[in-house]
């Protein structure tokens, strides 16, 4: 047997760490989806920016010392955290009120409107096959949501306004490479969305009902956090182009737990759209990494 080369182990444990990534994300919008049934969006999303932040400052003091938390971009990382709160609000409203499984699909839009984001804004190249994938991602979301059908609903256009929200987002982000540390770029968000939801708490705040709810509340922030500090770890070993289809895996979990929480199962062709958006994301994902070795 070929022994693995330094590299393709580095690939390989980066590939393993975005799989345990998804599924914490999965379990996160889960939990989610579940306290929004008690209490408002806004309530939870502060509960979890409260401890994802509290969690990565714990975690990275003590490794890093609390130089992370300067910046050399604070006008820059104040708009990255509105923008990022703003999508999970949006998101976390679509939950509540529509499936689980599809509301991720139609966020998972996000790439694409990246890829496309990305020739205007960041000058990158782009071919006519990533233009027709893009085009077929927006299809695949038009036969999710059906507009016009008797399943549409207009809480499905929150997941497009969160795909495009996390979209500006992350080509916001692309511009502070080089300037910012990324344990600097994963801590602004987690304060901004904190200090914002909480101007939120005066208007729609509702006390924890249980323990058992307090604890959920807490669980959603500490796993969203580790997620997004195992997903810094997998981009440390193994390049975005090659980690990008293994976020599809989501679809998967998020469809599984949808299923066994909330018994939703998307119909068949919700299934068909869900298909069509995840070909299209990873045929995109796997064309720029084929770019990117050639040039």
């Amino acid at each position: 047997m070929t022994p693995k080369t330094p590299e393709s182990a580095r690939i390989l444990r980066g590939m393993l760490l975005i799989s345990v990534a998804v599924v914490l994300f999965a379990i996160m919008d889960t939990i989610s989806k579940y306290l929004t049934r008690f209490y408002p969006p806004t309530g939870v999303l502060f509960a979890r920016y409260l401890f994802h932040t509290l969690l990565v400052v714990v975690v990275l003091v003590p490794r890093r010392g609390a130089g992370f938390m300067r910046t050399v971009r604070p006008g820059i990382q104040i708009v990255r955290g509105v923008m990022l709160a703003a999508a999970s609000l949006c998101f976390v409203t679509a939950v509540k009120y529509m499936p689980i499984a599809e509301a991720t699909a139609i966020q998972f839009l996000s790439p694409l409107i990246v890829t496309s984001l990305a020739v205007f804004f960041l000058k990158e190249p782009m071919d006519r096959a990533r233009w027709a994938a893009v085009l077929a991602g927006f299809l695949g979301v038009l036969i999710i949501i059906r507009p016009g059908s008797g399943v549409f609903s207009w809480y499905a256009l929150l997941p497009l306004g969160t795909a495009v929200l996390f979209a500006s987002y992350q080509v916001i982000t692309r511009r502070l490479a080089g300037m910012e540390s990324v344990y600097t770029s994963i801590f602004y968000p987690g304060v901004v969305g904190t200090l914002m939801l909480a101007c939120t708490l005066p208007f729609a705040w509702v006390p924890p009902q249980s323990v058992s709810h307090c604890v959920l509340l807490a669980l959603a922030g500490i796993i969203g956090g580790s997620a997004h500090l195992i997903l810094i770890q997998a981009y440390e070993h193994a390049p975005a182009s090659r980690l990008a289809p293994f976020s599809y895996a989501q679809l998967i979990w998020v469809t599984l737990t949808g299923y066994l929480v909330f018994d939703n199962l998307p119909d068949f062709w919700s299934f068909v759209g869900i298909a069509v958006l995840a070909a299209s994301g990873i045929f995109t994902a796997t064309r720029q990494h084929l770019a990117g070795r050639k040039r």
